[in-house]
């Protein structure tokens, strides 16, 4: 089609939407993607980590956590395997699940040393292990931060070397029932991968049912265009987000009028996005008022959208 065509062709579409003609398509609608099958099945289901709700024991954070309605728990991975009947107990007769397993691992997997590779996947599988016995989501996890060196050259022969690694971590996340979830940085953490689209396409072509990916509010702010483009990149893949302020990485709130995550809500709802919404972040006031006041804020945001 040479350009002339094209613009021909692209008018006369724009006129049969002005006129409705399009509305005559049989069967015509939009793809479905996502977690869900459409807007309505998607709902708002919040998740903390540890060192969100106030409180001095796990009892204590829970009892909080159901008066406000927050259906997830985001433990840490490392040493999760010794707080597995720990955190059982501690959720037996509650309206809370565990929802993913923020990292823990040691060493990296895209490290140019073997050994430092061997010590990501043997503490990364322990990890994927508890994870399935707890009935998580999934271990989140990023290739390798900007710090950690020496790492292999960012190139195309790294990108299928990761892809053939985590097919291998995903076979181990299927066979616990759970998945691994890659998470998208900003550059100041973690310059290989950065966007959500990124992610999604590396799970495009890992094609594995334990490989899927994430969005957090926070490295969006500074890596996305649009949060909604964002998240709706991630599509089917899209497994877990995390949220937190955006500017100081504090309480969604504490930011005041820049903490506005409902064009990321508006995708979600579009996702039939039925995962978790977890928040990792900081407190800058206290938390007793704070948390209770970031919860309300973000249901009535995704009431708006």
């Amino acid at each position: 089609m040479n350009r002339r065509i094209f613009i021909r062709t692209a008018l006369s579409g724009t006129a049969m939407v002005a006129t409705g003609s399009f509305s005559a398509c049989a069967g015509a609608s939009a793809p479905s993607t996502g977690s869900g099958v459409g807007g309505d099945s998607a709902e708002l289901k919040l998740s903390f980590q540890e060192g969100i709700a106030p409180g001095e024991t796990l009892a204590e954070k829970f009892d909080l956590m159901e008066q406000l309605g927050v259906a997830g728990f985001e433990p840490g991975g490392g040493g999760l395997e010794n707080r597995v009947t720990e955190i059982k107990d501690a959720l037996k007769g509650r309206n809370i699940k565990v929802s993913a397993i923020c990292a823990g691992f040691r060493g990296f997997i895209l490290s140019a040393e073997q050994a430092v590779r061997d010590e990501f996947f043997g503490t990364m599988k322990t990890i994927i292990a508890a994870a399935g016995e707890l009935g998580s989501t999934g271990v989140i996890m990023v290739p390798a931060f900007n710090e950690q060196k020496p790492c292999l050259p960012h190139t195309q022969e790294t990108r299928n070397f990761l892809c053939e690694q985590l097919t291998v971590l995903g076979n181990c996340a299927v066979e616990h029932g759970t998945t691994v979830i890659l998470e998208p940085l900003n550059r100041h953490e973690a310059f290989f991968l950065r966007q959500v689209a990124d992610a999604a396409s590396i799970c495009r072509d890992v094609n594995h049912p334990g490989v899927r990916c994430m969005g957090d509010f926070w490295h969006m702010t500074g890596e996305e265009t649009s949060d909604m483009g964002a998240l709706i990149s991630g599509g089917e893949y899209l497994q877990h987000i995390h949220i937190a302020s955006r500017k100081r990485r504090s309480m969604p709130g504490e930011d005041g009028e820049a903490d506005n995550y409902i064009e990321g809500f508006k995708a979600l709802k579009m996702l039939g996005y039925d995962k978790y919404v977890s928040y990792e972040c900081g407190c800058r006031g206290d938390r007793k008022m704070i948390v209770p006041e970031s919860v309300g804020l973000l249901k009535e945001q995704w009431a708006q959208a």
